[in-house]
């Protein structure tokens, strides 16, 4: 099989996520905070591989103005996104994915019992990421993560 163009990131995703056996690093599970690891870098695209404990979350976040697209590895996560001022709930089991678009904000969190992984891919790079709040059916800034000094 080859990669999909860099147009079709949950091809991308879901190439890379096929062969678990081929990946460069193992997945970790910390029970402390939620594991990442970069698993590829092109010139157009990167791909990640990310580790979620039950009740391992992140925040309300966006992409910088990447696109990007993830796929579920093993176990279950739920995306929740905002929608007419209040969170949205998607839940996605192994085998699902879905793409995103540059101004997509979401948090992600396993509700459920059993770890989860996932592998994400993004294009361009990240490079900067933006915390929000939801408060009263708004977002607000609550920070700005900087690739190399955050992450």
């Amino acid at each position: 099989m080859t990669v999909a163009t860099r147009t079709d990131l949950l091809s991308v995703a879901r190439w890379h996520a096929e062969d678990p056996q081929a990946w460069p690093l193992e997945p970790r599970f910390d029970p402390r905070q939620r594991w990442y690891g970069r698993l590829h870098a092109a010139d157009d695209h990167e791909v990640w591989l990310l580790t979620w404990l039950p009740g391992q979350a992140t925040d309300l976040h966006d992409h910088g103005g990447a696109g990007g697209a993830f796929t579920v590895v093993s176990g279950e996560i739920v995306e929740q996104t905002v929608q007419h001022g209040s969170l949205r709930n998607t839940t996605m089991t192994a085998g699902s994915g879905r793409r995103f678009g540059a101004h997509h904000v979401h948090r992600v969190v396993n509700a459920g019992t059993r770890p989860a992984v996932t592998v994400h891919a993004y294009s361009p790079a990240l490079s900067v990421m933006t915390r929000y709040r939801l408060h009263e059916g708004r977002l607000s800034v609550e920070s700005i993560s900087r690739a190399g000094a955050d992450w």
